[in-house]
């Protein structure tokens, strides 16, 4: 198949023009059943600490692509050399309507990935179910080329905004995050609880891996674990640090 080498939306204007000039924090994600770091994501501020919805309010149809674009490359600039650890993955959310051609536009992010010599096996690609669909099938081809180049994808936000088991009937990621409102107070919620059970037992049939986001409490963290999660992210661990990284080492009391 010949790859594309342009497409309409990289004719969008360029996202440098923002108002708030952005940059990225970084919160750890935690593998509790090893007691690692299993990866980071990727989260935009501005560069004076202005927070997301700041940055992404100034987003429109215009420029949608090139910040898209922007915020995959300075990720993996801000990480590319920070994360020694060979295996540590680096999330990154992209915007599911931004009009591209995912084996054609994926040439920024490659560039900077060899720049820094990060290796692009260790890219996950995730989008928030918050952001409506326009084109279900253009997504499903956008999942599918990154897996096929060997990214992880996920879905962010799992159980709200609009969709849900619909939007995972349409296509499965290789990781689900669950949304941070079934989470909160899980402890002490049984029917969050059975719900979370529920989706773990799909998660597994499907071949799935759940995140849990959100987490503030060891109470929740331990009913979590003991529904089977295994991989965490949230305030009890670690708040996001503009362009730095929380280590290993900050952490070991909590992923024990």
């Amino acid at each position: 198949m010949t790859t594309p080498t342009s497409c309409e939306g990289c004719r969008n204007t360029d996202a440098s023009s923002f108002a708030i000039p952005f940059t990225m924090a970084f919160q750890p994600i935690i593998d509790v059943s090893a007691g690692a770091i299993w990866g980071y994501e990727a989260l935009v501020r501005g560069t004076g600490g202005e927070g997301a919805l700041q940055v992404l309010s100034q987003v429109t149809d215009q420029n949608r692509y090139a910040f898209d674009q922007a915020c995959r490359v300075k990720a993996i600039e801000l990480a590319g050399r920070a994360i020694g650890d060979q295996h540590t993955k680096l999330s990154i959310n992209f915007m599911p309507n931004a009009v591209y051609e995912p084996s054609a536009c994926i040439r920024a992010t490659l560039a900077a990935a060899a720049r820094t010599q990060f290796d692009t096996n260790r890219l996950m690609f995730e989008f928030t179910e918050n952001e409506h669909i326009a084109d279900a099938a253009h997504v499903n081809h956008i999942v599918a080329e990154y897996r096929r180049m060997g990214f992880t994808t996920a879905i962010d936000d799992f159980g709200a905004g609009y969709a849900g088991l619909s939007l995972l009937a349409r296509f499965q990621t290789d990781l689900i995050k669950i949304d941070m409102e079934l989470v909160r107070d899980i402890d002490g919620s049984k029917v969050k609880q059975a719900i979370v059970r529920a989706l773990a037992g799909l998660a597994s049939e499907l071949g799935i891996t759940l995140l849990a986001e959100g987490v503030e409490t060891a109470a929740e963290l331990n009913v979590l674990r003991n529904l089977g999660i295994a991989l965490f992210q949230g305030y009890y661990f670690a708040k996001p640090r503009l362009e730095g990284f929380t280590t290993s080492s900050e952490l070991i009391h909590k992923a024990a």
